[in-house]
């Protein structure tokens, strides 16, 4: 940002916000493999461009490149668009561990969360995933997408609620999920 006649390198401006460009990327591309050459790609272009920058928000300014690369490489590759599934399962070491149990009802849980979310179209799922995983405002994620603001604000909450119906469809056509009862063992 410029204050003060500060101008901030590219690296100070553009290279924190790696992991949200990566974040959006991975969720716009359903692969992991795509989403990093597209950051990559988005990046290059991020640099090229900097002389240009003229400050403000730089995250929105590339997360609007990232988007772009994207839907580029999307619409290059469309194809191959679906070609492979979004599965990423983190579990973090932790010394209070869950049990077993837990961890089947979590991974559950993600990947219902998972395939109701990719299951949105695209426009819906990058509104989602700015404002709810990446935490930025209504005028940050009009402004990389180019909607007006309250464009913005009623796609996501259709997208809200299309997710909601999706995740109910997924809990009402895996019984096991929602009727899981823990085991009750007598001494």
């Amino acid at each position: 940002m410029l204050e003060h006649g500060y101008t901030p390198n590219f690296e100070q401006a553009v290279l924190p916000h790696l992991d949200a460009a990566y974040n959006l990327a991975r969720w716009l591309m359903r692969n992991e493999q795509d989403a990093q050459d597209a950051v990559q790609e988005a990046y290059l272009r991020a640099f090229r461009f900097f002389p240009g920058f003229r400050g403000g928000d730089a995250r929105a300014w590339l997360m609007k490149i990232v988007r772009n690369t994207c839907y580029t490489c999307l619409h290059a590759n469309r194809p191959n668009q679906d070609a492979t599934e979004f599965d990423e399962t983190l579990l973090a070491p932790d010394s209070q561990a869950p049990n077993p149990e837990q961890v089947a009802l979590q991974n559950d849980s993600d990947i219902s969360v998972r395939k109701a979310v990719e299951g949105l179209p695209a426009n819906f799922r990058e509104v989602l995933i700015l404002r709810e995983i990446e935490g930025m405002s209504y005028r940050e994620i009009a402004e990389i997408t180019g909607m007006p603001t309250g464009t913005v604000m009623s796609s996501l909450s259709r997208a809200r609620g299309r997710l909601r119906l999706a995740l109910t469809g997924l809990v009402n056509r895996n019984p096991m999920t929602s009727s899981r009862r823990t085991p009750v063992f007598s001494a």
